[in-house]
Parts: C-alpha cells; structure tokens; sequence
C-alpha cells in the first residue's frame, strides 16, 4: 500500500535523528556523573571504566550502522534484528525487554526530576513522597496527551529540548577547565589508599552499570529507521551521537576530580554536577545546574516515551504483539502502545513509594533490561557476519564487521555479569508477566504458543522469576 501523505510529512530529517539519539542518551545520567564515579573510584579507575564503555558501546553503534546497510528490510530497530536472527520468541523478549527498559528509565527521569525540585521544595523530598508521586503523575499523563498529538510535533520539540540541555553541559565543561586543579587530579588519581590491580579492577566493575545507562539511547535512530527520510541517515546519527555524549561523558567526569577531592565529590546530593558548578563559581551555579537538569531530563523523559511506544508498535506490526498495539491514530501515533506504555510507566511510579533507593534501582534495572536487547543485535551481527548472508564473495567489509560485532557481544554479555545475579533475577520478574503479550499475539494468529525451544527458554524464565520473588520476599534481595 502506498504511503499517505500525512504518513510522508511524518519523515525525520538527519539532524532530527541525530538529536533523537543525542536526546535518548544525555538525560539525568550525566548530571548525577560525579558523585556516582566519585563514590565507585578514582580518575585512573574512570578511564578505564569509560575505555572499556566507550570500545564497546562504539562496535555496537557500529554494528547497528551496518545493519542498517546489510538489512534495509528490518525497520523495526532493535526487536527486528533480534527476531529475525534468532526466532519469534527471542524477538519478542527483546522488544517487551527494551520496552519495559524504557518505562523504568521514564520512571527514573520522573523521579530526579522531583528530587531536583526537592532540593528547593522539601514537600518533594527525594522525588518519592506522595506530593512528588501525584506531581510526577501528573506530568506524565500531561507528556502523554503531547505525544497523541503527533510523533513529528514531539521529536521537533525532542530536538529543541536537546540543543537547550547541551549549552549548559558545555558551560560546565568550559568552567572545569578554567579552574581545573592539576594537584587534586593527582591526588584523586588511584582512588583507594592502597593501589593495586584487584583494587583497580573492583573499582571499575562498580561502575559498569553506571556506565550502561549513559549509553541508553543509542538506538534511538534504528528504533525510529521507518520515519527515516534516507536509511543512510541512521548508521551516521547513531554513530555521530554515540561520539558526541561519550565526550560530553567523559569530560563531566575526569573534570570533575580536578575541581573537588575524591571523598567530596562522593558525598555530594543528586545532581552532583550541581554541587560541583556551586564549588566552581557559587550557589548560582547549582541554581543554573538544577535549572538545566529539569529541561535535560523532560528532553529525555520525551525521548523515552517516543521509544517506548515505538517499539511495542512496530512488534505489533510484525504480529509478535497484540494487534491493539498497532493501532494509530488521526495524527499517525501509535496511540494503543502509548496507551499500554504510560499505564505501565504510572505502575512503575506506584512502586517507588515502596523502594529504599528509587533512583539508583531504576537506573540499574533500566540498563540490566537493555543489555539483553543490545545482546542480541551484536549477536545477530556477529551471525550475519559469520555466515556471509548480504556480503559479497571476498567483501573485506564482512571481516570488519564481524570483528565489530564480536567484540560488541563480549561487551554485552560482560556487562550482564558485571549487573550480577540480582538484577537478571529482578528482571525475570518482569519478563514472566510480559510474555502474556505474547500469548494474546499468538492466539490472535491461532498458533501454538512456543516452540519446543523457546517453552526451554521460558521455563528457565519462569523458574528465575520464582527465584527472585522467593528472594524479594525472604528479603535476600531487596528493592
């Protein structure tokens, strides 16, 4: 079926794809940057920690511009690739794992976002009192009614809201290297009283997680490759956002050692860039900090709600979902899968009143729940690769990016160890009850549930997701 006009004036430009990308991934994340790694380690831990990130979040930018190129036909992203390398199933834990990653990281903008007022506000506290709960609710049904009124119309917005979170960064970036204190890098350098290499290798595995969730986001113009105006437009956004953070990432963080003492920057409250730009040039700057925050993180939480519902439509599409989420509305927004996400999301926020350390769980259980996503489409790469199917007899690009991808999946499935039993068994949790999604796509096309294979997959799924309500109930694991 030809596409509509209003379908066509849905296209995204280059700099709009680019900005989708850059908007995903710089959210509360990098604000909250000097604190988390002042607590976990030192600057050599650091540049470790981001040399390690950094080298294999750049192969698995690389492997979704290949992709791109290899398989033009896969529109749907990050669930697409996932189900055609490795079966229906795996498709679809793909798509409600990264869906479901996206809600928690929702849950985590709306959360920092309370918090940051809360520093001014005491009746929001740490972003999880009743007050901060009914305001966070209402903004995300508020956010909600914005995106209804058009994809086009929330990711020009999307970009604007990127653009005016960059210039504060840069302002941070620009002071830190004015009053930068080479001693204090120095003296921050090992991280502990007693350097060695356990210590050095325990400091940087407490930051892997931290690091994972800098990098969400990055798929953000694969997931969106349908509304792309050119298909080469989405290898150069991935991989020119990619860059752009990581030195933002970077720079925020090694900076930050040479404005204040290891021990001081671990102590400072969320947003800890705050603290940092106060120490720099007075209580202004946390005020301007604070300020920029809440415009980055309603950026991002944006982002996130545009992804979230993206990918559960285009699953629904491919009828691995329900059919309700494929239906759009008169503007051309997945309007069943927003409605489905936002419900989810609203959940989420419930819970928080329940949890000790809200912002830190939902920031660890977001990239524990994309890791697997992002697993699966280096693994499909290094497949694709491997057996040669789209390359050319002798094509020396097939080598290249099969090294790419290998290393990619090494990253992934080291940095599912680094998360830890407990958050692969808190994320069976969430699993087990999305593949009820599954099991009304299935019935809708009137055929057998799993496969022999894939009903192994799903009793090893279910017997984790025991596991962790035993563990949360005994109080072995805790939220």
């Amino acid at each position: 079926m030809a596409p509509s006009s209003k379908q066509v004036d849905t296209k995204l430009s280059r700099s709009a794809l680019v900005a989708l990308v850059v908007g995903s991934m710089v959210g509360s994340g990098i604000f909250a940057l000097p604190a988390s790694f002042g607590h976990a380690t030192g600057v050599l831990g650091t540049l470790i920690a981001w040399g390690i990130a950094g080298t294999g979040m750049l192969m698995l930018a690389f492997v979704f511009q290949a992709l791109s190129r290899r398989r033009p036909d896969l529109d749907a992203g990050i669930y697409a690739y996932a189900k055609a390398g490795f079966g229906e199933y795996i498709g679809f834990a793909s798509a409600a794992g990264y869906w479901i990653g996206c809600c928690i990281a929702d849950v985590a903008c709306l959360i920092l976002i309370k918090a940051t007022i809360g520093q001014f506000f005491p009746i929001f506290g740490d972003g999880t009192t009743p007050v901060a709960i009914a305001s966070a609710s209402l903004l995300l049904w508020c956010v909600h009614f914005l995106v209804l009124r058009g994809i086009r119309e929330a990711a020009t917005l999307n970009t604007v809201a990127t653009y005016a979170k960059i210039i504060p960064i840069l302002l941070f970036i620009g002071v830190a290297f004015i009053v930068l204190d080479p001693d204090l890098i120095s003296r921050n350098f090992w991280g502990t009283e007693q350097p060695g290499v356990a210590a050095i290798s325990s400091q940087v595995r407490s930051t892997m997680l931290l690091t994972v969730f800098a990098f969400v986001g990055i798929e953000g113009a694969s997931v969106y490759s349908r509304y792309a105006r050119d298909r080469s437009d989405i290898g150069f956004a991935t991989v020119t956002g990619f860059l752009s953070v990581l030195c933002l990432l970077v720079l925020v963080t090694l900076l930050s050692y040479g404005v204040l003492p290891r021990q001081e920057l671990a102590g400072l409250s969320t947003p800890s860039m705050a603290g940092v730009m106060e120490a720099m040039v007075g209580h202004w700057g946390a005020i301007f900090i604070s300020v920029a925050l809440l415009i980055s993180i309603l950026g991002n939480y944006l982002s996130w709600s545009l992804l979230a519902a993206e990918v559960l439509h285009s699953a629904a599409i491919n009828r691995t979902m329900p059919l309700f989420l494929a239906r759009v509305n008169e503007h051309e927004v997945p309007a069943g899968a927003l409605w489905l996400t936002n419900c989810v999301i609203q959940a989420f926020v419930l819970v928080t009143w329940f949890a000790e350390y809200a912002f830190t769980l939902a920031l660890k259980m977001t990239s524990a729940m994309t890791l697997i996503p992002y697993f699966l489409v280096a693994a499909y790469g290094l497949k694709l690769s491997y057996l040669g199917e789209s390359y050319h007899a002798g094509e020396r690009a097939r080598a290249v990016d099969g090294i790419r991808s290998a290393v990619a999946t090494v990253y992934a499935m080291g940095m599912i160890y680094a998360g830890g039993a407990t958050f692969l068994l808190l994320s069976s949790i969430l699993y087990v009850p999305g593949t009820l999604l599954f099991l009304l796509a299935r019935r809708e096309r009137k055929e057998a549930v799993f496969k022999p294979f894939e009903a192994i997959i799903f009793t090893a799924l279910a017997l984790a997701a025991c596991t962790g309500v035993y563990a949360l109930a005994t109080g072995a694991i805790s939220i």
